[in-house]
């Protein structure tokens, strides 16, 4: 490989791994995404002393490509976060690959690929926790649109698909250093046959879990609401947002249902929870649920709580100068229906800038910044719980998964050790336009259905509502910029599986490996140091 092809061949791994993200495209193109880079890191192992700036910065520039190529549309929503977004995770991805490098150079070749594969897994569990995170791009993410060849995500979670993906790339890389040596042909077959059976071992696993997997028939009946309003749109009254919806249910076969779901913020009324029975838009609903004694309506709203005079404030309580008292407001989902009291949910996991200041004791300062570019003035507050929604009989229990939260599959996992037996999504996802922002999102839905073993009901206000089997299938959807009400009958499911008992244990695991390769890098770093002074001043003593 010539050097002036290097820049080439670092685009060309980016646009690979772009291609996964996009509807058409398998993720199979992620087994060998990487190859190119790897070519590159390979070639400056031995060459230079300090190379590893120059292989973060070839790093760079395929992550940049990836980055702009499949999550551009951020822009439509804020040109600050799209910025922000693609610069971070540019940043830290390169961060991980040169550290591949640094590790492979100073220890040696079978640590050093080890060490992609778990400091990639750990980068991964990191920003899937972190306060500052954005997971969009995760590569076990990639496989979102091949449900057929990803069920054991029941076992591993996204991780997984993040490890196979890894371990594939090293080995296919190996294997073409191989040929390109002119190693003789039994070799190179015995070289391939680890490639193929770790490609193709999951693959036919997962065909034998989807064709051997049957729902138990526990059967709900649910019609999802699809407002389409544009959610750039001038201010729309909460009488005339409640009878759209109204008209959008009536429309259906409400009579058959046992669920209406509406997107998120679907009513943007003031709703106080001091006072939440005496709100306008729960009245209404309350009252258009006597039509349907027996159905549940679940949609989003804005909630905000009033803090007394003496009681103890949050980190993200707000004060309000005139009356004068501090509160706290809320991306909540609420449930009502005709007989029990109103169930609500707080969203906890926020997105940065928009909803959230990350660190909100220490970074209160930035509000003003953040409020300048389209974000909250404060944090909105959360809870530190996956709440559930029971229905009237006791027999079902949804999880009221809002938005953004349906990126994190371990997040997921704590509605269902709840006792959730279906998935609601409600979201917004007009703010990003007619782009590949709302389709990618809705692809990981499917990913939490598989993990699961969920089926999910999703109701978008400007984006798709659909409904998703426990097989992580689209079995039915209404698409983006269409105004209507879609229904489907979902079976409920209580039993657990092996990732919802355990979440992301393979990000642990991988944590706790890169942290004794590094502190190794780190010896074996002080040691050649220390040697490299001894030499020095050994060589200036007088002879």
């Amino acid at each position: 490989m010539q050097k002036n092809h290097f820049i080439f061949h670092a685009i060309v791994c980016g646009l690979l791994l772009c291609l996964p993200w996009y509807e058409g495209f398998s993720g199979l193109f992620l087994c060998f995404a990487l190859i190119p880079l790897l070519f590159i890191e390979d070639s400056y192992l031995n060459k230079l002393e300090h190379s590893g700036k120059i292989i973060f910065l070839y790093a760079s520039l395929s992550f940049l490509v990836w980055n702009i190529g499949t999550t551009w549309w951020i822009a439509n929503a804020s040109l600050a976060g799209a910025f922000t977004a693609i610069v971070i995770n540019t940043f830290l991805l390169s961060v991980v690959f040169w550290l591949y490098h640094t590790t492979r150079k100073v220890i040696g070749d079978a640590l050093g690929k080890l060490s992609l594969v778990v400091y990639w897994i750990a980068f991964e569990y990191f920003y899937l926790n972190a306060e500052i995170s954005w997971p969009w791009l995760n590569l076990g993410n990639g496989f979102a649109h091949d449900t057929l060849l990803i069920q054991w995500y029941e076992y591993t979670g996204t991780l997984g698909g993040t490890a196979w993906v890894l371990i594939i790339n090293l080995l296919i890389f190996d294997s073409l250093k191989q040929v390109l040596r002119r190693k003789n042909s039994s070799v190179n077959l015995l070289h391939m046959l680890p490639v193929t059976l770790i490609l193709t071992l999951p693959m036919l696993l997962s065909v034998f879990l989807y064709h051997n997997y049957s729902e138990k028939k526990n059967p709900v009946n649910i019609i999802a609401i699809q407002p389409n309003i544009d959610p750039y749109s001038k201010f729309i009254s909460p009488a005339t947002q409640c009878s759209n919806l109204f008209s959008l249910i009536d429309s259906a076969r409400a009579k058959a249902a046992d669920y209406f779901v509406a997107p998120e913020v679907a009513i943007t009324d003031d709703v106080w929870e001091n006072n939440l029975e005496d709100n306008y838009s729960v009245a209404a609903i309350k009252k258009f649920m006597n039509l349907y004694p027996t159905v549940q309506f679940v949609y989003g709203s804005y909630t905000y709580k009033k803090f007394g005079d003496k009681e103890a404030k949050s980190a993200t309580a707000k004060w309000m100068k005139n009356p004068g008292y501090y509160f706290d407001s809320y991306n909540s989902a609420l449930q009502i229906n005709a007989g029990m009291p109103v169930q609500k949910y707080h969203k906890s996991m926020l997105v940065v800038g928009v909803e959230k200041i990350p660190y909100p004791k220490i970074l209160r300062f930035a509000g003003k910044i953040v409020e300048h570019f389209g974000g909250s003035y404060a944090s909105h507050a959360t809870q530190d719980y996956r709440g559930v929604f029971e229905s009237a009989d006791k027999k079902t229990k949804i999880a009221p998964v809002i938005c953004y939260e349906s990126v994190y599959g371990e997040f997921v996992t704590g509605y269902v050790k709840g006792g959730a037996n279906l998935i609601f999504i409600i979201t917004n996802d007009g703010w990003w336009g007619n782009t590949p922002g709302h389709r990618q999102h809705l692809a990981y839905a499917r990913l939490r259905a598989i993990e699961t073993r969920r089926s999910v009901a999703r109701s978008a206000n400007t984006g798709i509502s659909a409904f998703i089997n426990q097989r992580g299938e689209l079995i039915k959807s209404l698409e983006y910029g269409r105004k209507g009400a879609i229904e489907c009958t979902l079976n409920a499911n209580d039993e657990k599986t092996f990732y919802v008992k355990h979440g992301d244990y393979l990000g642990w695991i991988a944590s706790i490996i890169s942290g004794v390769i590094v502190l190794m890098l780190l010896a074996r770093s002080f040691a050649f140091s220390k040697s490299k002074t001894s030499i020095k001043t050994r060589d200036k003593k007088p002879k």
